[in-house]
């Protein structure tokens, strides 16, 4: 259907916030360590700049618990810093210019909230970390609709965009605000001419896509696996580069002929202007809970795909993600 491939990686929302707490993270063997000596890290604290229980969330306790049961850092602290989509906690970052002991969790919903919130602080000012993990997006409908493919789907969608209603859960500029927008862009709909539904979070979607509120939902597929075992949701398809193993049987937009790849990312950047040295600290840290075993069985136990990058490579991605967003974000009249 689409003649151009379009490939936007997600991140609402969201990375892993690491802050660190004194003022400097240290590549002394003995105070703070780089973990060339064997000694695990210290004085780590990780800030979500999100509330509890969402994916960034989950992402940096997830780490935090990894790097303790690993013996890769000792004393791990989370905190929340919400607010604005993220936006608070990334001024807070950009704000701490130099101090090695911060760092935060992060995405491509922070990527668009930085534009729709006209944030004075960018990702771009940050110094990028890692990044950790994807999470395909899905579009979904309830088990009675009348679209059993997606093609279905995007025959009505393109006859009378405005009167198909698509739900997300994330406001504008997040994850799944950008999914469906990119995917009209691609079969050739006109993204101002959307009608996107907001709803805060999957738990309100879930429903709102189960009682015909909204034609169809797009959001991050491990939202609604239950309803799919339990036969109430239908997967018209995933957004990932490759069939996803917990719907095994689902296609992806590329195998039906929709050129869009489109996951959602989660990453960890620093503020501007830390040493080398504290830079190599974290790289180390985070490359060492990549590897072990504990930080493998989560991703399999979450459905979260491995896609780590570090350091120049990460930088050169958000770069470009930066870009795609603020294009789309644009072209909608939002940033």
């Amino acid at each position: 259907m689409a003649t151009r491939r379009n490939v936007l990686v997600m991140g609402v929302a969201a990375a892993t916030a690491l802050a660190l707490g004194a003022c400097g993270a240290t590549a002394d063997k003995n105070e703070g360590g780089s973990g060339d000596s064997g000694k695990p890290a210290t004085g780590l604290r990780i800030m979500v700049p999100n509330t509890p229980g969402g994916g960034y969330d989950t992402t940096a306790r997830t780490a935090a618990k990894v790097m303790e049961d690993a013996k890769i850092a000792t004393g791990v602290q989370v905190f929340n810093l919400p607010g604005a989509g993220g936006t608070v906690g990334l001024q807070r970052t950009v704000n701490e210019k130099g101090n090695g002991k911060l760092a935060m969790q992060m995405g491509l919903g922070v990527v668009g909230a930085s534009y729709t919130s006209k944030s004075k602080a960018t990702l771009t000012q940050t110094t990028p970390l890692a990044k950790l993990i994807e999470e395909a997006g899905a579009i979904v409908v309830p088990k009675d609709s009348p679209y059993k493919t997606i093609g279905d789907l995007v025959t009505a969608w393109k006859a009378n965009p405005k009167g198909i209603a698509v739900g997300g859960g994330s406001s504008p500029g997040g994850p799944d605000h950008l999914l469906p927008m990119q995917l009209a862009k691609t079969v050739g709909i006109d993204p101002r001419q959307v009608n996107f539904v907001s709803y805060d979070g999957g738990g309100e979607l879930l429903p709102a896509v189960l009682g015909g509120k909204v034609a169809f939902g797009a959001s991050g597929f491990g939202e609604f696996l239950d309803q799919v075992e339990a036969g109430q949701i239908r997967v018209l398809a995933v957004t990932s580069e490759a069939p996803i193993d917990a719907l095994k049987d689902v296609p992806t937009l590329k195998s039906s002929g929709i050129d869009l790849v489109f996951t959602n990312w989660r990453g960890i950047v620093a503020p501007p202007g830390i040493s080398d040295a504290d830079k190599k600290v974290w790289i180390d840290v985070l490359t060492k809970m990549h590897e072990s075993a504990e930080w493998k069985a989560e991703l399999t136990k979450r459905g979260w795909t491995d896609a780590f990058i570090t350091g120049d490579e990460f930088a050169t991605f958000l770069t470009e993600q930066d870009k795609s967003v603020a294009d789309l974000l644009s072209q909608l009249g939002l940033a």
